[in-house]
């Protein structure tokens, strides 16, 4: 398939839920850096698509946790050297193929461009990210107000219920329990 028919067949909802950081083994296993906490949609998809060398799908052949990671054999590579060629590469699947969510549960890709206030109706800034430090989620936060040299701040705030309030993801915002000089 050539690479622009693979790109005009791909999903438009297309979620980046990791990255390719290696091989595992001789066999062309590769091991994924899985972008949230549950990797659940990376062991139950069997279709994702890899953006290297360009768009393209992959069926998933056999798949397991690993620590933090995930292991997984795919069928478009079958050695060692093609699982290391393909180092780098970010791992997309179709979000009409997430598994659904209880009520009050939502992937962290949802809460990406929600505004962020605080308690005193002030607007912090937008979610450009989150992170997990290990102990907990952290959301990325670009703040509305510039710093004296004209550079937006990143404001860090711990994604635990001691410092949220409501999560509306349809009206676009996350109420935070967290001062604007923090």
């Amino acid at each position: 398939m050539s690479k622009k028919t693979a790109e005009s067949q791909a999903p438009d909802d297309l979620i980046t839920v990791g990255h390719i950081t290696g091989a595992h083994g001789v066999q062309g296993w590769v091991r994924i850096r899985p972008y949230s906490e549950d990797a659940e949609t990376l062991l139950t998809v069997k279709e994702w698509w890899l953006n290297q060398p360009s768009l393209h799908n992959v069926k998933v052949l056999r798949v397991r946790a690993h620590v933090d990671e995930v292991l997984a054999h795919l069928s478009t590579i079958a050695s060692r050297e093609e699982a290391e060629a393909a180092r780098g590469s970010q791992v997309q699947i179709s979000r009409s193929l997430f598994p659904a969510l209880d009520e009050n549960e939502f992937y962290w890709v949802d809460l990406i461009g929600l505004k962020v206030i605080n308690l005193n109706g002030e607007l912090l800034g937008v979610v450009h990210d989150l992170m997990d430090n290990g102990v907990h989620q952290v959301l990325r936060v670009e703040a509305e107000k510039a710093e004296d040299s004209g550079k937006r701040r990143e404001i860090l705030i711990p994604f635990v219920d001691k410092f949220l309030g409501e999560i509306d993801i349809k009206g676009g915002k996350i109420t935070v329990d967290w001062a604007s000089d923090y």
